[in-house]
């Protein structure tokens, strides 16, 4: 079952689109990124895969998408948009995972402890700007102080998995994957492989939760 909402927010109307479960017992929040909305294909996929294991999916549109804008605002007007869909999300009175791909990932981690997050799923994390390894945001993901997943391309050139600091987080990589977990058509896996690795790891790590 899908339904669609408008939230207001002090940065201007949000929407969420709720992929529900059946019988739920967490909610999967997810964010998108700067360059993109909710139709990114690793999004898509938890959408389609979650509701079936007893998560329900809340793909959430900042503001500025909302608007038809065409470039992301600063970080803390990301942070306002995504505070002000927090009572949506926990209005089922559901434990609430906070996640997003890229700069919805920065956004889950920056936000988790002061919303109460049950826990941070990072899709595509990015560790730094393609080319800049000394401008790292390893703070953001190593302070987000709850349980937290990390999603990554294995050729991902705003972090290659190796590229990630020792941490309280697990990390799972997808092969030849980029930044949008595209891979090239003479890798050895299939996109759709790609995205089962993504689905499977999401699966594991949410039925871990307590």
């Amino acid at each position: 079952m899908t339904t669609t909402e408008i939230i207001a927010t002090d940065a201007g109307d949000a929407r969420i689109t709720w992929h529900r479960a059946r019988q739920p017992r967490l909610v999967l929040a997810l964010g998108h990124g700067a360059g993109g909305g909710v139709e990114a294909r690793d999004l898509q996929a938890l959408a389609r895969v979650l509701p079936g294991h007893g998560v329900s999916v809340a793909l959430v549109e900042q503001p500025w998408r909302v608007a038809g804008k065409k470039l992301a605002p600063p970080p803390k007007t990301l942070d306002t948009g995504w505070r002000g869909i927090w009572p949506a999300l926990a209005r089922p009175g559901l434990p609430v995972v906070s996640g997003g791909r890229s700069a919805g990932a920065r956004v889950a981690c920056r936000t988790a402890t002061g919303l109460g997050a049950h826990a941070v799923l990072a899709l595509g994390f990015p560790l730094h700007p393609p080319g800049r390894p000394e401008k790292s945001r390893a703070d953001e993901l190593l302070g987000a102080g709850v349980p937290t997943l990390v999603v990554q391309g294995g050729a991902d050139p705003f972090g290659r998995p190796a590229e990630f600091p020792e941490g309280p987080h697990e990390l799972v990589e997808v092969p030849y994957g980029d930044h949008g977990f595209a891979v090239p058509k003479r890798a050895a896996i299939t996109q759709q492989e790609a995205l089962d690795v993504l689905t499977d790891a999401v699966v594991s790590w949410a039925g871990s939760l307590g």
